[in-house]
C-alpha cells in the first residue's frame, strides 16, 4: 500500500508571525477519508480537501505560527471508522519556526582552550601581581589547594592569546573551525569566572589588541571565535563589588551610594545588606538579572557585548545559563544579533534543556544550544558501565525533543574544565559509581586528585576507549569539541588536575593521529552536518546507528567490550564506502574498542 505523504512549506514572516503551506497526501486505496487535520502542539487545525491526484487525495490549509525554537505536530484522519495518525515512529515531528542557528556552528569541529594552561607565548612578560602566583617553568605541577589569604585558583602560567595565535596552525590540524576560549578578562583566579573588570582583558592573557589579533588570524584560517561570557557573578575583588577596596571607586560592597550597587541581588535590612553569592562561595557575589543597570551594562547600546564583537569575536558560551533569567538571555541574544547577525550563543545547561520548563531555547528567542553533558555523561557511563538503556533514553531525548537547529549545533566534548578528563574515567576504577549523580563525580580529595595518574597500562586500555567514545561523539548530531590536551593523553582526575598546562613536549602522537583523523572524516562528509539520526541497536557489546539526509547514509558500529566480535549490519551497506575505520576492522569482524563507519548513496 502507497504510504501517507505530508510537506510543510514556509510561505511568509511576519513580524513575529510565520506562515506555512500544509499539504496532506493520503493514499485513496485506503478508503473514503474524513476529519483529516493538523495538531500543533495543543492545537489541531482543519485541512481542506482541494484535489484527487495519481492516487492520492490532497488536503490543505495555511497556518500562523509565532517565533519558536520547536513545535510538536503530527497528523491524523478517519478511514474505514478508525482514526490514523502519521508521526515519527510513534513521536510527533518537530518544526522551528523563524528560529534557525548559523550553518558556521552545526556539525563542526571544536577547540576548546583554558587560556593559562594552552601555550605562553615566547615574548611573554608576567609582571609581579598581588595574591597571585606565577609559575616561571611551564613543567611545574599545578597548585591545588589554597594561598596564604586562603584563595584557591591564584596560579598562573601564562597562557595567552599571543600563545593561541602561534599554535592556530596546530589547532587547525584537527579541522577545527570553531575556538572557544576561556574567560580572558581581568579576574582575581587563573579560571577567571570571576570576573574583576569586563571591559579588560587580564595582563596575563594579553590586551584588547592581542585578542582583535587573534580573531583576524583565526577568521583568515577559517575558524570561529567563541568567547565565555560569566554574567550571573563577578568576583569580590572587582571594581563593581570592591570588598578589598583595590578599586578607586565605591563598590556595592563598600556603599549602597555605589553606582554598582545595582547590579548584584541581596536582601537589606535596615542598614545591613545581605549580598547573595554563588553556591555559597564568598567570592562570587551575584548579579540581579532584574536590575535595568546590569542589563544595560552587559547588553545595552555600548555594553559589555558590543565591546568584546567590537574586536572580532563570533559568539558566547554563557555560563551557567540556567541562573540567567530568560528575559536576561534575551537581551544577549539581542545585542549579539545586532553585532552580528550569524553570531552563536551557547549556554552552559547540564541536563536536558527541554524538559527545564524554560523558555532558554524552546522560545527560540534565547540560546541556540548548550554544552551536552548529558550525553556526555551517558556516553560515558556505557563505554564505562555497559548502562544501555540511559544512552538508549538521552538518544531518543536528542532525537526527538530537541529543535533540529539545537540537535545540529550541540557541543559534545571530550572533556572540559569542569570534570575529569575522561581518559581517566575510562582508565580508573578509584572511585564509586553514583546512579543520581553524573559518572564524573568524585570523592573531594583534591590531594589524591592532584597525584593521581593511570599506569602504563591502565593508559594503554583507556586510550583505546578513549578513541571508541570519541568516534561515538564524532558521528552524533552535534559539535564535536575538543579540550586542549585530550587529544595529546593529557592527564587530570578531577576539575582542576584537568586544567594541567599542555604538554608540548610529551605528545601521544599515537591520540594526535587519530584525532586528525577524525577531522578528516568529519570535514570531508558535510552531510554529516545535519543529517539525521537513526539509533540501529545499542547493548552491552556494541551501538550502531546511522546518519541520513535526502541523498546520503552513513553507518557507525563500535564494539564497547575487549573481545573481538562480529557486529551484523544491514545489508545494503554491504560493499558500500568505507568512511573511517578503528583498529583494523575487517568487514563485520570488530576488534576490541574498534569501529566502522560506511557510507552509502540513497536511490
Amino acid at each position: 500500500m502507497e504510504e501517507v505523504k505530508f510537506e510543510i512549506n514556509h510561505e511568509l514572516d511576519v513580524d513575529d508571525w510565520h506562515k506555512y503551506s500544509v499539504i496532506l497526501k493520503v493514499p485513496m486505496s485506503m478508503g473514503f477519508i474524513t476529519e483529516p487535520r493538523i495538531t500543533v502542539g495543543e492545537r489541531f487545525y482543519e485541512l481542506s480537501h482541494i484535489k484527487n491526484e495519481d492516487g492520492y487525495a490532497y488536503f490543505s490549509r495555511d497556518i500562523y505560527l509565532r517565533t519558536s525554537a520547536i513545535y510538536n505536530y503530527y497528523f491524523s484522519f478517519r478511514v474505514n471508522n478508525e482514526t490514523k495518525t502519521v508521526m515519527d515512529n510513534g513521536h510527533p515531528y518537530k518544526l522551528s519556526a523563524g528560529f534557525d542557528v548559523p550553518n558556521w556552528a552545526k556539525g563542526k569541529i571544536m577547540y576548546h582552550i583554558f587560556v593559562d594552561r594552552f601555550n605562553k607565548s615566547e615574548d611573554t612578560i608576567m609582571t609581579p601581581m598581588p595574591n597571585r602566583i606565577v609559575h616561571n617553568d611551564w613543567h611545574e605541577d599545578i597548585v591545588i589547594g589554597p594561598n596564604e589569604n586562603g584563595l584557591w585558583c591564584t596560579d598562573y602560567y601564562g597562557g595567552n592569546l599571543k600563545g593561541i595565535i602561534e599554535k592556530l596552525d596546530y589547532i587547525k590540524s584537527f579541522g577545527v573551525s570553531i575556538l572557544y576560549l576561556s574567560p580572558i578578562v581581568l579576574s582575581q583566579s587563573n579560571h577567571r569566572y570571576d570576573a574583576g573588570d569586563y571591559k579588560e582583558i587580564d595582563p596575563y592573557a594579553g590586551s584588547k589588541e592581542d585578542l582583535k589579533k587573534l580573531c583576524d588570524v583565526a577568521h583568515q584560517k577559517g575558524m570561529k571565535v567563541i568567547l565565555d561570557a560569566v554574567f550571573d557573578h563577578t568576583g569580590n575583588d572587582s571594581k563593581y563589588f570592591n570588598e578589598f577596596g583595590n578599586y578607586p571607586n565605591l563598590g556595592a560592597y563598600q556603599s549602597r551610594q555605589s553606582k554598582y550597587y545595582p547590579f548584584y541581588r541581596k536582601y537589606e535590612n535596615n542598614d545591613e545588606t545581605y549580598f547573595d553569592y554563588w553556591w555559597g562561595f564568598k567570592n562570587m557575589p551575584v548579579c540581579d538579572c532584574n536590575s535595568r543597570e546590569w542589563q544595560n551594562y552587559v547588553y545595552g547600546e555600548g555594553g559589555i557585548i558590543d565591546i568584546w564583537f567590537s574586536l572580532g569575536i563570533d559568539g558566547l558560551r554563557l555560563d551557567v545559563a540556567n541562573e540567567l533569567s530568560d528575559e536576561f538571555i534575551a537581551g544577549i541574544r539581542t545585542a549579539c544579533k545586532r553585532n552580528k547577525e550569524d553570531s552563536f550563543i551557547l549556554g552552559e545547561i547540564w541536563n536536558n534543556p527541554m524538559r527545564n520548563c524554560r523558555g532558554y531555547i524552546s522560545n527560540g528567542k534565547c540560546m541556540d544550544s548548550v554544552m551536552d553533558y548529558h550525553l556526555m555523561d551517558a556516553l560515558i557511563r556505557y563505554y564505562k558501565y555497559a548502562e544501555v538503556y540511559r544512552l538508549i533514553d538521552v538518544l531518543n531525548q536528542l532525537k526527538y525533543e530537541y529543535p533540529d537547529p539545537t540537535l545540529y549545533s550541540l557541543m559534545n566534548a571530550t572533556s572540559t574544565h569542569d570534570i575529569s578528563r575522561a581518559i581517566n574515567l575510562f582508565g580508573s576504577n578509584d572511585f564509586i559509581r553514583s546512579h543520581d549523580k553524573p559518572v564524573w563525580e568524585l570523592n573531594n580529595d583534591k590531594e589524591w586528585q592532584k597525584n593521581y595518574k593511570l599506569t602504563e597500562e591502565e593508559y594503554k586500555r583507556a586510550r583505546k576507549i578513549f578513541k571508541a567514545y570519541t568516534l561515538s561523539l564524532a558521528m552524533l548530531p552535534g559539535n564535536l569539541s575538543i579540550f586542549y590536551g585530550d587529544e595529546i593523553g593529557l592527564q587530570g582526575m578531577g576539575d582542576l588536575a584537568a586544567r594541567r598546562p599542555f604538554t608540548w613536549d610529551n605528545m601521544d602522537y599515537n591520540l594526535v593521529n587519530y584525532f586528525k583523523g577524525i577531522g578528516v572524516l568529519r570535514n570531508k562528509n558535510k552531510f554529516l552536518e545535519q543529517a539525521k539520526l537513526n539509533v540501529l541497536d545499542i547493548n552491552d557489546k556494541y551501538m550502531m546507528f546511522e546518519r541520513e539526509t535526502d541523498t546520503e547514509k552513513a553507518l557507525t558500529l563500535i564494539n564497547r567490550t575487549a573481545d573481538s566480535r562480529k557486529i551484523p549490519y544491514p545489508e545494503e551497506y554491504i560493499g558500500s564506502k568505507e568512511m573511517f575505520n578503528l583498529n583494523n576492522t575487517h568487514g563485520n569482524l570488530v576488534k576490541p574498542y574498534g569501529g566502522l563507519v560506511l557510507k552509502r548513496k540513497k536511490h
